[in-house]
């Protein structure tokens, strides 16, 4: 893009911030001068991903490593870039960096979107993700299975936690000594294409097993934590297991 794309930053404590890129949310975590960035948001967020570093006193140069989610689009598009730019480590799980290279693809396809067409938002939001360079083939081939089982060696210790079903390898990120969890996909709180905020899932379009998903959120629910950042909708806060609770309620209102 020529310019920077709008984000807003949104402070959770001293050293955790997330980053709402409009329709899509990325994390950054520090410790010292030193930075983890989970997610970059789309290709057309490349730009705002670097000035959301610089705005909190960081450098791109800065970022120890790169934690991905899951690998689409939204959550992968301005990472290539950053990679080949700076030289920086890019980690998910094993299964997610397969994806990550695009030797498979779980992804929403034109046709999902244009089948849905009907339903109200889907429209505006659609036209909203091409402008932010959703079309095309984006691949991430920088990803690499995480280095170490448990917490990683990067700020804010972060222990992956596997959370399949949205994607087949996709991974949320516990920082315990932070009370955070970073959801992801698996687990949000809001969307464009819903009317209410708060713990739910995704619609049904995104999920490559919406069962399995939500399944998955029986690992999570256990975690001690008292702030969610997931990967669309606002912080939320309260445990895990309140937010697994309020999603169940609400998954009766996601199509």
């Amino acid at each position: 893009m020529s310019r920077t794309a709008h984000y807003r930053l949104v402070p959770v404590s001293d050293r955790v911030h997330l980053v709402d890129g409009g329709s899509v949310n990325w994390v950054l975590v520090s410790e010292g001068d030193s930075l983890t960035l989970i997610d970059g948001g789309y290709p057309g967020h490349a730009d705002a991903v670097e000035a959301s570093i610089r705005e909190i006193g960081r450098r791109p140069e800065d970022v120890a490593a790169v934690l991905v989610t899951h690998a689409h689009v939204d959550h992968i598009g301005s990472l290539d870039r950053f990679a080949a730019r700076y030289g920086t480590p890019v980690h998910t799980g094993t299964t997610e960096a397969d994806h990550a290279h695009r030797d498979f693809l779980e992804q929403a396809t034109p046709r999902d979107v244009a089948s849905n067409a009907w339903r109200p938002r889907v429209l505006p939001w659609a036209l909203h993700i091409v402008r932010a360079g959703a079309l095309g083939e984006h691949r991430l081939d920088a990803a690499t299975p995480f280095p170490a089982e448990g917490a990683l060696d990067l700020p804010g210790r972060p222990v992956p936690v596997a959370a399949p079903g949205h994607t087949s390898g996709h991974t949320c990120y516990h920082l315990p000594e932070l009370g955070v969890l970073v959801s992801g996909d698996a687990l949000v709180t809001g969307h464009p294409l819903t009317s209410f905020d708060g713990p739910q899932p995704l619609v049904s379009m995104f999920h490559h097993d919406r069962a399995r998903m939500t399944r998955s959120w029986e690992s999570l629910a256990p975690l001690e934590a008292d702030t969610l950042l997931p990967g669309h909708g606002p912080v939320w806060r309260g445990s895990p297991r309140e937010a697994v609770e309020q999603a169940r309620a609400n998954s009766s209102r996601v199509w």
